[in-house]
């Protein structure tokens, strides 16, 4: 015979508190539950930890079903001493209380601290977890599995950036390092797999955002019939494909980092913060690879007429221009 067990730490346990009205006056010998009163001063105990202990009904804390937080002017919980545990409740249910009582303290389970409300904002005892970047559902990853995201940040222009390529494995070593030279994608398409520089090539267009495939769509100016600008604009653009919390950059946070560089060239680019390298194209009539090692693409969200923004590189120079969006080239995500 087995038997199995499951334990959870309950949203319950024993607390000290003190119940005043809207004017913050004690709420003296005030029934707030079939079973507790306050005393004289507006002390509320809840005895033992098994009887008229509080717990979290997804709005506010509750004792015996009577709510004692958010309780409008007749309720309001203004202050708790710790009796044997405060409050247990996640981040998340910190934030769905609304106007929380000054002295308000309760164990943040999310990021495992005591915390308290100061009467503006929470006071910390610890840093909270920040929200871990992921990509979008169904993204197809090329050999190198999906980009390690890293941030880095250029101090000339404050802005932060991934690290590296989308695609690409390591953080690049040289202007020519193949490893840092990530993937290929055409203006506007997600992570369908067309962005991997071996993928399938196809001459038939597409008529809606996502083509269905992950083909590479060749022999046009774009890959779309009829064209959509409304495309890989911000965060939660449509086919994004920087994980989130990141972006596409726009002609001009492009165009600043390069004015930040020590040259307008390759060697420029890749002593910036961003070691930008020149990982060639790959050409929209032909489907075929060019310029790997001599000059780099960079796209933008930005869009002109029936082209779109990039920046370009090569030894000898680099500057803002335009792409047909059939064309294949890098991108280097920005954080929102």
């Amino acid at each position: 015979m087995t038997a199995s067990m499951f334990a959870q730490a309950p949203q319950k346990m024993s607390y000290l508190a003190v119940i005043s009205n809207s004017s913050n006056a004690p709420e003296v010998s005030t029934p707030v539950s079939p079973t507790e009163a306050t005393g004289a001063t507006g002390l509320l105990s809840s005895g033992t930890a098994s009887e008229n202990t509080p717990y979290w009904n997804g709005t506010s804390w509750v004792i015996n079903n009577s709510n004692i937080q958010n309780n409008g002017a007749e309720v309001e919980l203004a202050s708790t001493t710790q009796g044997f545990l405060p409050p247990h409740m996640t981040t998340s249910q910190r934030d769905a209380i609304a106007s929380p009582a000054a002295g308000l303290t309760m164990y943040n389970t999310t990021v495992n601290c005591l915390q308290s409300w100061n009467g503006a904002l929470w006071d910390d005892g610890c840093a909270p977890t920040p929200p871990v970047p992921t990509y979008a559902a169904g993204s197809v990853f090329c050999a190198s599995g999906a980009t390690t995201v890293v941030a880095v940040t250029n101090p000339s222009t404050g802005k932060i950036w991934m690290d590296r390529n989308l695609g690409a494995s390591q953080v690049a070593t040289s202007s020519t390092d193949a490893n840092s030279y990530g993937d290929l994608y055409q203006w506007g398409r997600g992570s369908d797999g067309h962005q991997c520089r071996n993928s399938a090539t196809t001459s038939t267009l597409s008529s809606s955002d996502q083509p269905g495939h992950g083909d590479f769509i060749k022999g046009s100016s774009d890959w779309r019939n009829p064209q959509n600008t409304n495309l890989w604009q911000g965060v939660n653009g449509v086919n994004n494909p920087c994980p989130s919390l990141y972006r596409l950059p726009t002609d001009t946070e492009l165009n600043t980092e390069r004015l930040s560089w020590s040259s307008d060239a390759a060697a420029g680019a890749f002593a910036s913060p961003l070691k930008l390298p020149v990982a060639g194209a790959r050409n929209a009539h032909l489907g075929s690879l060019e310029e790997v090692g001599s000059a780099g693409r960079y796209w933008t969200s930005s869009f002109s007429g029936t082209d779109s923004w990039n920046i370009y590189i090569n030894i000898g120079n680099a500057g803002m221009a335009t792409n047909n969006r059939a064309y294949c080239i890098s991108v280097r995500c920005i954080k929102d």
